[in-house]
């Protein structure tokens, strides 16, 4: 009978142990097993969870993210004139996570990272400042990109997360569609026919030619610059007087502005005179959603999709 009691006490603590092991690995939430792997970043090398779960991104690549496969807790991808919302063609892409600024400023809203709990964090070099801070509470990767080569940028961080291939199939399809929306738009306007993209800000205007809007509609989408285009050599748009702006000849102006900017160009002498504006071939875009949508691989191709409703408006 001893025996026999002796026998039960110990299965009883060892029943007891293994079940305190299965509470301390639930409470740990299974640290142990998360698998990791090494990514180069711009500061170097980084260890960060194989399939992060909780991401926080204040690089504004969230976009580039969602190609990916990956969901973001929180972002900086908010609209350029509204930091408390999301620009519409992301309002999808985007729903349920938690804004916490816009990726160009330097700094966020750290209380609101350390909330979300991340496994993960993406800053650019602009939020370089908050590295040190942001690396002790989660790993911490910093994204340099080239900006104006945005295909390469895409198939960067493709590679530092393992997902060229996600990417290299985005790529390719949003060509193809590019491509065959080029082709209708020439078949339907002409051959010919040429476009000037133009930001009208602050009482500056700014030519849009190898990014934003006009990258999508020269280099993706096949169609015609006017001839004596200021050329575009980095990620600041080229600024143009009047005078200038009177030079270019297009078929077809596009103007992305606010209320307020656009109304002032409308009301120059210069611009009513120039030819596509006696025939009344100006496309007007609010500022708001389209500065920022030539910058977004979601916004490219959510335009080059919409591209032929606004000329037709």
């Amino acid at each position: 009978m001893r025996t026999k009691m002796k026998v039960l006490f110990a299965i009883l603590i060892l029943g007891t142990a293994v079940l305190a092991g299965c509470r301390n690995q639930e409470n740990t939430g299974g640290d142990a097993k998360t698998e990791t792997i090494k990514v180069t970043d711009a500061k170097g090398e980084v260890e960060i969870p194989k399939n992060p779960e909780r991401i926080v991104d204040l690089s504004g690549n969230s976009d580039i993210l969602s190609v990916l496969g990956y969901q973001v807790v929180g972002t900086a991808n908010s609209d350029a004139y509204d930091y408390t919302k999301f620009p519409s063609y992301l309002e999808e892409t985007l729903k349920g996570a938690k804004i916490l600024g816009y990726s160009m400023q330097d700094t966020m809203d750290v209380e609101g990272i350390l909330e979300l709990e991340p496994d993960l964090i993406l800053i650019s070099n602009v939020q370089e400042k908050m590295y040190e801070q942001l690396k002790d509470v989660a790993p911490t990767v910093m994204i340099e990109l080239e900006q104006i080569d945005w295909r390469e940028d895409m198939r960067k961080i493709g590679r530092m997360f393992k997902k060229e291939d996600k990417v290299d199939a985005w790529l390719k399809e949003y060509q193809k569609v590019a491509e065959e929306k080029g082709e209708e738009i020439r078949s339907q306007y002409g051959q010919e026919t040429t476009y000037l993209p133009l930001l009208a800000s602050g009482g500056q205007l700014y030519v849009f030619d190898a990014a934003g809007i006009g990258g999508v509609m020269f280099e993706d989408m096949g169609l015609k610059k006017p001839a004596d285009l200021p050329k575009q050599d980095n990620i600041s748009l080229p600024v143009i007087s009047y005078e200038g702006l009177a030079k270019l000849d297009a078929d077809y102006i596009f103007v992305v502005g606010t209320k307020e900017d656009t109304e002032s160009l409308f009301d120059n002498a210069v611009f009513k005179s120039m030819r596509a504006v006696q025939e009344g071939n100006v496309v007007k875009m609010p500022s708001s959603p389209y500065f920022n949508m030539g910058y977004s691989c979601i916004g490219k191709q959510k335009f080059v999709e919409e591209f032929l409703d606004l000329m037709e408006k």
